[in-house]
């Protein structure tokens, strides 16, 4: 075993180890769409003179923290995001109402004198406000104000027949400015107006008290505290004091987006991503086991590591997992499979064109061969991620860090820990001698049939560009036709899916929710007791009702999630998703551009746009609705699609650049052969955890899954059969010369004799 062998059998081991430990010892931190609770997103808005900025929204955020811990969620989470929004996670919270009354108040809370009764302001400072009866009080100016008020609590008083009450103490300073509030106040009359206090919140007299006969003028109060009494019930008096204690927003704030999950959804879930990870990881091991035997199998030990690793990285960074999250953790597995079968294809090649049978070289190098595809592909991957990171929003967010962390962990699987268990097994006598047990020994039944065959595919290379033509035009009239059912978080409005305890067919539950008054409901059913109800705006009370409207006929009604988004944020993320998709295909260009040809980038962002517009016409045919789950799947089949695209012109260069004299043409037919076996075992391993996700997955993650299965099924094809004919057809306009000559891959400088390309007629590389 040489020095590199056991340099990575020992980092592998090592970082396996630490996996293993932080697996056991630490959990993950789910997100409330597994473990159920309520997301809001809160704008900040200007507010007179003061703006919503940075600064205001973050003394915003410590205000609301301060009433979300009195609420007594547990573990609850805000953060602020950009300059003007601040995210509340609220986990367990099912009912949202009475968090959203409480957070979305701004609790301005100020004490006045009364200057009499009136219909005008008295002095040009203050305003009338109607009291708690109605009757009209002329208010002086603010003279304290909320900010003064050290603790509040609700009393109950049954002594007095007060009922529920909200008790005050002030701060020192505030505590003398009531003093001379009530002080003067004490000057006038027993029953006149001015003899009352006003104390307002948010606009409104919540209570305006009389101060006591038996205080003196100019005395006032001395205690420092006062009690607000105005009938409440106890929930009313708990929320007060919370409001008071919690203190003034800053700026007022609006509710922009709101998401409930149900913690039997969020469970239900977790368990079906478990199966349809275990059962897709397990066909993917079998398959790649059964395509290059010995050395199959210890990639799939591979991508079981792969698989600890992974996790033991969300984990130690503290990823919040989501649901889209939880979905690109298993299609990770399946993609961690390509740089495995990369290196393996390449060590087919290798070891026939080698004399001496070397297993070793030839494996060593198929992994040096194959780094430039490898590279390359997972870059254009990690681009996607990046984007989905940047340019999405809510779980869309955690799908990019998910996916970004299985490409690299996907890296190290396939070039440290399966290199060492492959180089330590092509060290043995057993494994070099037996060909049929190494899995590289032997070319392959594609390879095998494809060399017999030699077919010519790009003679004619217009004809494949206009059956790509023809399939673009399908998708775009099923887009003119049909349409594209924008999901609420584009369009705006309200999302809630229920359960019920009784079967309650559509037509059923449409007729009951307009006899509630909510005649613009769309009505969908995903089985005999679960219901889909799509409104514009509807704010939490109405959401009550149209529960209640459906109990009616279905019995007990449980929401199992709830999603609202405001208009402005829908426009905003409609506007963000077309920006994601435009800088997508503008990276991707540039990169490709840099890395290959002008021409090669033009016919691969060619075909990533072909994909994207027959993926959304897919959806446009089926029905299916466009929405930030599917923006995800999109991005990600545009790095799939670049990914194969990448492997291919990386062949087209290298054997190019070999043979500068060869037609670029039939050069690009040999590479497509050469690089066939790869694409169809990639494109296997990731249909199977796509597949059992589709299957397993249930409603949550279907249209996730179908997404990526048509983009996959699709990108593979256009990879082939439209960016290479669309570089043919550009490099015949092109006056640019072949790529430049590279020594041939795997020789180091000063080797023994070229060696012949099997597939090159007799032209040396």
């Amino acid at each position: 075993m040489t020095r590199a062998t056991t340099v990575r059998a020992v980092l592998a081991a090592a970082v396996l180890l630490v996996s293993v430990f932080i697996t056991l010892t630490m959990s993950p931190r789910l997100g409330l769409d597994l473990q159920g609770g309520t997301r809001m997103v809160l704008q900040a808005k200007d507010s007179g003179a003061t703006k919503a900025d940075r600064e205001s929204t973050d003394r915003t955020l410590e205000v609301l923290r301060g009433r979300i811990d009195s609420l007594g969620v547990a573990e609850p989470a805000l953060t602020r995001s950009g300059e003007d929004r601040i995210i509340v996670e609220l986990p367990d919270v099912q009912d949202p109402r009475q968090a959203a009354e409480v957070i979305g108040k701004t609790a301005q809370l100020s004490f006045h004198a009364v200057q009499g009764p009136g219909t005008g302001q008295a002095d040009g400072t203050g305003e009338t406000l109607p009291d708690e009866q109605g009757t009209p009080l002329a208010l002086g100016p603010v003279a304290l104000s909320g900010a003064g008020v050290k603790d509040a609590t609700a009393d109950f008083d049954g002594q007095q027949g007060a009922g529920w009450t909200v008790s005050l103490d002030f701060h020192k300073e505030a505590g003398r400015a009531w003093t001379r509030l009530t002080g003067d106040a004490a000057c006038n009359p027993a029953g006149d107006e001015r003899r009352r206090v006003a104390i307002v919140l948010d606009g409104k007299v919540i209570s305006s008290p009389q101060v006591d006969p038996s205080v003196g003028c100019e005395a006032g109060l001395p205690s420092g505290s006062t009690r607000i009494t105005g009938s409440f019930s106890a929930g009313e008096a708990r929320d007060l004091a919370l409001l008071i204690k919690g203190g003034a927003l800053p700026v007022p704030v609006e509710i922009v987006e709101q998401r409930t999950v149900g913690p039997t959804l969020g469970a239900a879930a977790i368990e079906a991503s478990a199966q349809a990870a275990l059962i897709g990881a397990a066909a993917t091991a079998l398959f790649i086991a059964l395509m290059y035997r010995l050395f199959g199998a210890l990639a799939a030990l591979a991508l079981a590591a792969y698989g600890v690793i992974s996790y033991a990285a969300l984990v130690a960074l503290g990823v919040t997992l989501t649901l889209p999250g939880l979905a690109g953790f298993v299609l990770a597995i399946g993609m961690a499979v390509d740089a495995n079968v990369l290196v393996f294809e390449r060590a087919r090649e290798e070891y026939a064109e080698r004399r001496d049978g070397s297993l070793r070289a030839a494996l060593t190098a198929g992994f040096r061969n194959a780094w430039s595809a490898v590279a390359d592909s997972n870059v254009t991957t990690l681009i996607a991620a990046a984007l989905l990171f940047f340019l999405g929003s809510g779980p869309v967010k955690g799908f990019g860090v998910t996916l970004a962390i299985g490409v690299l962990v996907s890296m190290f699987s396939a070039l440290v820990i399966a290199r060492a268990l492959t180089e330590i097994a092509a060290g043995s006598r057993f494994v070099a001698d037996y060909r049929g047990v190494n899995g590289i020994a032997r070319p392959g039944r594609v390879r095998t049939w494809l060399n017999t065959r030699d077919p010519q595919l790009f003679r004619s290379p217009r004809r494949w560009l206009l059956t790509s033509a023809a399939l673009v035009l399908i998708a775009v009239t099923g887009i003119l036709v049909r349409g594209i059912d924008l999901g609420v978080e584009f369009t705006g409005g309200r999302l809630v899916e229920y359960s019920t305890s009784r079967p309650v067919d559509v037509e059923t539950a449409r007729d009951a929710i307009t006899a509630a008054g909510f005649t613009d409901a769309e009505v969908t059913t995903a089985g005999e007791r679960d219901l889909s109800v799509r409104t514009g705006q509807l704010d939490n009370d109405g959401e009550h009702a149209l529960r209640a409207a459906l109990a009616e006929e279905g019995g007990e009604t449980t929401k199992v999630r709830d999603e609202l988004i405001g208009p402005s944020l829908g426009d905003e993320l409609r506007r963000n998703a077309l920006i994601a998709l435009g800088v997508a295909v503008f990276v991707q260009l540039a990169y490709l551009a840099a890395r290959f040809r002008w021409t090669f980038a033009v016919a691969s962002v060619g075909a990533l746009v072909h994909d994207v517009i027959i993926l959304i016409g897919a959806f446009a045919w089926l029905g299916r609705p466009v929405d930030g789950i599917f923006l995800a799947a999109l991005l990600t089949v545009i790095g799939y699609s670049v990914n194969d695209s990448v492997v291919v012109f990386d062949r087209v260069r290298e054997l190019w650049s070999g043979n500068r004299r060869a037609p670029v043409a039939e050069v690009a037919n040999r590479a497509v052969l050469q690089t066939v076996p790869r694409t169809v075992n990639t494109g296997m391993g990731a249909l199977f955890i796509l597949v059992a996700l589709a299957v397993l997955g249930g409603d949550s993650l279907a249209d996730f899954a179908l997404a990526l299965l048509i983009g996959i099924c699709v990108g593979t094809y256009s990879s082939v059969m439209t960016a290479v004919p669309g570089a043919l057809l550009l490099e015949r306009s092109s006056k640019a010369p072949p790529p430049a000559r590279k020594r041939a891959p795997g020789r180091r400088a000063g080797a023994g004799r070229p060696r012949r390309d099997p597939a090159d007629n007799g032209a040396r590389v």
